[in-house]
């Protein structure tokens, strides 16, 4: 069984156009809030912490899609259940069904990787292998 851990919000009145519609870069943030905070509730160490002990720098994007099946507007509780259905060697996919309610509003995947800075050039990165042990605790 696949880990769902939710990130709730709320859509504010600035994350909205004239129409009153959620402005669709809006849902790119949430969903990049969520990620991260999958990796928390799961128990991952923040950022900081693994660049310090590991040289984990992050999780960059390397792909994302969405398909968007409702509208929200200011005011509407925001759910974003997030869950990584594949850990590849170096890449993983992670999958965000975002809801209001019982309304399923948009559903997107991005495929991330681990990094750390490329050893003969630290301006750059370079994708590791997927720990283990995140694997274990967000399995």
């Amino acid at each position: 069984m696949t880990r769902v851990i939710v990130f709730k919000t709320q859509v504010e009145f600035g994350d909205c156009d004239p129409a009153q519609i959620v402005w669709f870069p809006n849902f790119f943030r949430w969903v990049d809030a969520a990620s991260r905070h999958f990796f928390v509730a799961s128990g991952v160490p923040l950022w900081s912490e693994l660049t310090r002990t590991r040289g984990i720098i992050g999780t960059p994007l390397l792909d994302t899609h969405a398909s968007f099946k409702r509208t929200a507007t200011y005011g509407d509780p925001i759910e974003i259940h997030t869950s990584v259905p594949d850990w590849g060697n170096k890449a993983f996919t992670m999958r965000h069904e975002i809801r209001s309610g019982e309304h399923l509003l948009a559903e997107m995947t991005e495929k991330r990787a681990f990094v750390q800075r490329h050893p003969q050039d630290p301006t750059r990165m370079q994708a590791i292998a997927v720990p283990p042990d995140i694997i274990a605790m967000c399995a």
